[in-house]
């Protein structure tokens, strides 16, 4: 039998020669999450005996992780913004990038405005749920096309106490939506089909390939979404989209031939080209 600690060590080992970027750090989520301690716990633990039963569970937990599947998916949650979200194959895995849109699309608002927000192709629901839980007097609405999608969602309302704040539907980007907004908000396809490829295994073989991949350059869904949105828009509000590296350029042109009354891109916090915004005509 071995300790905890020594057994941590090979992990963290394991997962450094597959490739995994912090072996150590994962190893510990790993653990923590198979033995149903809180991380740091395992630091009061280093010593003790594994069982038989708990050193099979962290084997196995080990082993996914080595053939690269996410760690959100093997411990079964992730945390975006304040929220702990359920994690699965049913969609995306919220990326920390993603919750700097929810900062781009508060401060569009005054904090006490209430606010009518659509969210596009939700997924895992985590925009809809954190702009719900941080703006208390918006009202939320969000649609995917998969069912799958929405059942997770779902779950994570419930898991956070958000069920009754924001409504879900199916829909095709638009085609059951019937209201207008002043808000829509949407992290689409936008990679395309080599840069797929080329990412890592975690995205390319794990994350739903219909969440990932648009068209024309990866273009045709953030095309299809700010052609239409005008038609579910209040006067003066706002379109706000996750984008890929290379296609504000192309949105800068759309977004004038539109007639939006103005538009921009904005970089990450690592300035990267990573999201666009538009607003209707008043």
């Amino acid at each position: 039998m071995q300790n905890l600690l020594e057994t941590l060590k090979k992990s963290t080992d394991f997962l450094g020669r597959k490739g995994v970027e912090k072996p150590r750090v994962e190893a510990e989520h790993l653990f923590a999450a198979a033995l149903g301690l809180k991380r740091l716990d395992l630091y009061l633990q280093f010593e003790r005996l594994l069982t038989e039963a708990e050193a099979d569970r962290l084997r196995g937990f080990v082993v996914r992780r080595g053939n690269r599947e996410p760690l959100q998916h093997i411990v079964g949650q992730v945390g975006f913004r304040d929220l702990v979200l359920k994690s699965d194959k049913r969609a995306l895995v919220p990326r920390p990038e993603t919750e700097e849109l929810i900062d781009l699309a508060l401060a569009l608002f005054p904090a006490e405005q209430t606010v009518r927000v659509l969210d596009l192709g939700t997924g895992s629901g985590a925009i809809a749920l954190a702009l719900a839980a941080e703006r208390p007097a918006w009202k939320v609405e969000a649609v995917d096309r998969s069912p799958d999608a929405l059942a997770l969602a779902r779950e994570n309302a419930a898991q956070c106490g958000l069920a009754e704040r924001v409504a879900f539907a199916e829909s095709d980007w638009f085609a059951a939506v019937t209201d207008a907004y002043d808000l829509i908000v949407s992290n689409p396809p936008y990679l395309t089909e080599a840069e797929v490829a080329a990412a890592e295994p975690e995205v390319r073989e794990f994350d739903p390939k219909s969440a990932l991949i648009a068209p024309d350059e990866g273009l045709a869904d953030l095309r299809r979404i700010l052609t239409d949105a005008p038609r579910f828009l209040r006067a003066g509000g706002w379109v706000l989209l996750e984008t890929g590296i290379d296609q504000h350029a192309a949105l800068a042109t759309l977004s004038a031939q539109l007639g939006y009354a103005e538009s921009a891109g904005r970089p990450d916090m690592s300035g990267r080209p990573r999201f666009w915004q538009a607003r209707k005509t008043n």
